[in-house]
Order: C-alpha cells, then sequence, then structure tokens
C-alpha cells in the first residue's frame, strides 16, 4: 500500500542527498530563497482574498 507520509527515515535520506547535491555551503542560501518564496506565496493569497472581498461589497 502506498503512503503518502514521510518518515524519519526518508527525511534523513532526502536530506543526505540534498546535502551531497548542493553542498553545506548551499543549503542556507537554498533555504532562505526557499521561506522567501512562500512568504510571497502567502502574501498574494492574502492579496486576492482581500480583493475578493472588496468586490464582494
Amino acid at each position: 500500500m502506498l503512503s503518502l507520509f514521510i518518515g524519519g527515515g526518508e527525511l534523513l535520506v532526502i536530506a543526505i542527498v540534498i546535502l551531497v547535491i548542493f553542498g553545506a555551503s548551499k543549503i542556507p542560501l537554498f533555504m532562505r530563497n526557499l521561506g522567501r518564496g512562500i512568504g510571497e506565496f502567502k502574501k498574494g493569497i492574502k492579496e486576492a482574498e482581500n480583493q475578493d472581498d472588496k468586490e464582494k461589497e
């Protein structure tokens, strides 16, 4: 059966693969950019919701 949840072992393997591919010096930059992208995405969602609320009034 296919499990959609990621366990500790899988996370460890993913972390090691990322470390090997990108190297230790690139990971903080990658995570910072990922955080900024998520922040921009959330900001866009809030702006769209606010725009929808204004149109309904």
